[in-house]
């Protein structure tokens, strides 16, 4: 049969279908792309379909649910990390405690951690931070089984952004102390205590060291934190 009458005699329009190839290169991008030949009509062309075009559709692209699922898995790592740095910090503090070997008959050179508020402060933080970030645990394998979820993130993201604060405030006013031990204020007539306590200072001084490390962490699971969130 004739195509081209029976269209003028009919008036619809054919549209022969091509199979194309697809080529080398076009295989390794991921492209597939489904060709439309637009036939045009013997007549005036009125009443005629519109021309479809096929998009090309991409293969292999990149899964923002694995992108957050990376991340999730970072997130519970520095978790693990952040426990151990501030339940050391917390530990060396709680069992620093040094006696002078000399003694008069109504004094008894001793120093221990409980002789400071100041690290009295930084032992409770670091413990409220420690025990937080257990607790915390099972909220981060969930944003790895389940990487697009909100709720459990954005609750994570605040309250880690607390326990920065708590953490930070407690390593802070610690530190001002061990300076103080270390070098004294002469403006105060303040010594240095670390002259005679030579094994208090150095503990103490660990244990703020390792309180700033878990400040770090902390700092770093907050941005994680937020840039997942930014990618929904």
């Amino acid at each position: 049969m004739d195509l081209s009458r029976s269209g003028k005699e009919s008036g619809d329009i054919a549209i022969p279908v091509r199979e194309v190839k697809s080529s080398r290169s076009g295989k390794e991008s991921g492209d597939i792309a489904i060709p439309v030949r637009e036939v045009k009509s013997s007549k005036s062309g009125k009443g005629a379909p519109p021309v479809v075009v096929a998009a090309p559709t991409r293969l292999g692209q990149a899964s923002p649910a694995g992108w957050k699922r990376g991340v999730a898995i970072i997130d519970l790592i520095l978790r693990i990390c952040a426990i151990a740095a501030t339940l050391g910090a917390a530990a060396v503090m709680g069992t620093t405690s040094q006696n002078l070997p000399f003694f008069t008959r109504f004094f008894q050179f001793q120093a221990s951690y409980d002789d400071f508020p100041t690290f009295t402060f930084f032992l409770a933080g670091n413990a409220i931070t420690c025990a937080y970030l257990v607790l915390s645990l099972p909220f981060s394998i969930v944003c790895i089984v389940r990487p697009n979820i909100i709720g459990a993130r954005m609750l994570l993201l605040i309250f880690d952004t607390l326990a920065l604060a708590l953490t930070m405030s407690a390593a802070s006013a610690a530190a001002a102390i061990v300076y103080l031990a270390h070098n004294g204020n002469p403006n105060t007539n303040w010594p240095a205590l670390c002259q005679q306590f030579n094994e208090f200072c150095p503990r103490v001084s660990g244990a703020v060291v390792g309180s700033f490390l878990g400040v770090l962490i902390l700092a770093v699971l907050v941005i994680l934190s937020a840039a997942a969130l930014r990618r929904n």
